[in-house]
């Protein structure tokens, strides 16, 4: 029987303090420094290479991580403010041809505000679905050798 009670860890470093501990079986997305995507699970960390669903990378070659933000529904919500802002001039647009008004009154400042208020923060807020942390000055990114079995 074996059994193991340590692994080594990649350890993701704000300023010198530690943002998030990533070890084997945790989900991962990266952007390498070839400018490429990859997603998928820590399969294994061993010998300064990090194993994405089998797939090795040195650790240094890890340029970004993203990290998904699950508080809230961003995209769904973003789109629906831009949704928002838009049926704001829509409105407008079909009060004024009802009203017979011409087309340059059929909006007020306060529609303009309002709509570009939605239409902004909703774009903002999809965006902002996804937090990257690029590895570099204010962002590290450590491999901690904790394999008892490893030969120095």
């Amino acid at each position: 029987m074996h059994t193991r009670a340590q692994t080594n860890l990649l350890v993701l470093e704000k300023n010198g303090e530690n943002v998030k501990t990533y070890s084997a079986g945790v989900d991962i997305t990266i952007q390498t420094i070839y400018h490429q995507w990859f997603d998928g699970v820590i399969t294994a960390i061993r010998n300064d290479s990090i194993f994405v669903n089998g797939f090795p990378f040195h650790y240094k070659e890890i340029e970004v991580i993203r990290k998904d933000r699950k508080k809230l529904n961003y995209e769904a919500d973003g789109v629906l403010l831009m949704v928002a802002g838009g049926g704001v001039i829509l409105l407008g647009a079909v009060n004024g041809l009802y009203r017979g008004d011409k087309a340059g009154s059929w909006f007020s400042t306060t529609s303009y505000i309002t709509a570009a208020a939605l239409l902004v923060g909703g774009y903002l807020l999809a965006r902002s679905r996804y937090k990257y942390y690029r590895i570099g000055k204010k962002y590290t990114l450590d491999y901690l050798a904790l394999d008892l079995n490893r030969k120095q």
